[in-house]
């Protein structure tokens, strides 16, 4: 039962992280990066699909991401989507690939994004404390109907209080290390 308690809480607290890190993605950081575009979507003969699924996407230098349709028709619809879209980033097409340059950021953006970043990770350490208080809910559950000792029951809430302070502390280091992504000029 403790080790259910325990591998659950983990598995919410992975998860937490997980989505940390693929919000973190879509942060421009004034650095090509493929992900950029992964929220844009295009409509692909009647249907609506993710842009990957449409085009070859590559990054031939550091700042500019290139988009190969894989039907040049297509070319008109992507550059739309890519207009539409938030990214505040302006297509160039030759009629054959279009390209999408990423322009340096300001170092007001650089704080908004860095401040959005934090704001994130905050998010996900409430997600991770959720998880640790739901664990100690059922342990003191499994107390309270004998199923476990109270000896065993704080050792396992000691346990889990040693899982959320490492999840923390994860959640820590991935934000530093977008935050000098993120200032990096």
């Amino acid at each position: 039962m403790i080790n259910r308690i325990l591998d659950s809480t983990k598995d919410k607290m992975e998860k937490s992280i997980e989505n940390l890190r693929y919000e973190l993605t879509h942060f421009r950081t004034g650095k090509a990066n493929p992900s950029l575009l992964d929220s844009i979507k295009v409509n692909y003969y009647g249907s609506i699909v993710p842009l990957k699924q449409a085009a070859n996407i590559g990054v031939p230098e550091a700042r500019l991401l290139t988009i190969q349709p894989w039907d040049k028709s297509m070319i008109n619809e992507i550059e739309k989507a890519i207009q539409k879209s938030d990214l505040g980033l302006t297509p160039n097409n030759d009629g054959h690939i279009i390209r999408l340059p990423i322009p340096q950021l300001t170092e007001e953006r650089r704080q908004a994004l860095v401040k959005q970043a934090k704001k994130l990770g905050e998010e996900t350490k409430i997600s991770i404390r959720n998880a640790r208080r739901d664990a100690n809910d059922s342990i003191k559950k499994a107390e309270k109907d004998k199923d476990i000792s109270e000896d065993e029951s704080h050792r396992t809430m000691d346990e889990v209080q040693t899982i959320t302070d490492d999840y923390i502390k994860r959640v820590d280091e991935i934000l530093k290390k977008k935050e000098a992504e993120i200032l990096e000029i």
